[in-house]
C-alpha cells in the first residue's frame, strides 16, 4: 500500500488584540500555505462572524470534492475511450447545524460535461459512479456525495 503525505501551513491573523477574551472580539481570518503555492485567504462562513471575502472551510470541502470527482473522471474517460472536451461544475452542499457543531448532510455535484460524440453520451454518463468510487476524498467523507451531471455533445 503506498502512502502521499500532504502538509499546509495555517496561521490565524484574527488577534485584534485582546486574543479570545470574547466571542465577538477577535476574527476569524487564516492563512493558509503550502510549498511553491499561492497563499488562501480563510476565514469562517460569514454566519460564524467570517469574511465573506475569504473562503470557508466549508467551501473549501465542496472544492476538493468537485476537483477531485474532475480528475478522477478525466481519468475515467480516458480509460472509457470518451472524450471530454469541457467541463465545469457547480457543487451544492448541505450541513447541519446542531448546538455548538454541525455535520454535512450531503453534497450534490453537478458536473456539466462536453464529449466529442454522441455515441460517448450514455459511457460519459455511466463513469460518474467509478469516477466517484475512486476519488480519495470522496471516499474519506461519511455523507452522500451525489451526481447530477448532464452531458452534452461538442458542435460539430
Amino acid at each position: 500500500m503506498a502512502s502521499h503525505h500532504y502538509a499546509v501551513d495555517l496561521t490565524w491573523q484574527g488577534n485584534r488584540g485582546t486574543g479570545t477574551s470574547g466571542y465577538r472580539d477577535y476574527g476569524r481570518d487564516v492563512l493558509l500555505r503550502a510549498a511553491g503555492k499561492p497563499d488562501l485567504a480563510g476565514s469562517a462562513d460569514p454566519t460564524f462572524r467570517g469574511d465573506a471575502t475569504r473562503w470557508n472551510p466549508e467551501e473549501l470541502l465542496l472544492a476538493a470534492l468537485a476537483q477531485c470527482h474532475l480528475l478522477s473522471y478525466l481519468h475515467s474517460a480516458v480509460n472509457h475511450g470518451v472524450v471530454v472536451t469541457s467541463y465545469d461544475d457547480s457543487p451544492v452542499g448541505t450541513m447541519a447545524q446542531v448546538g455548538q457543531g454541525g455535520h454535512f448532510t450531503e453534497v450534490v455535484l453537478r458536473p456539466r460535461v462536453t464529449v466529442a460524440d454522441a455515441a460517448m453520451v450514455e459511457t460519459a454518463r455511466e463513469i460518474h459512479g467509478e469516477a466517484s468510487t475512486n476519488c480519495f476524498i470522496a471516499a474519506s467523507v461519511n455523507f452522500p456525495v451525489r451526481h447530477e451531471p448532464v452531458i452534452e455533445v461538442a458542435p460539430a
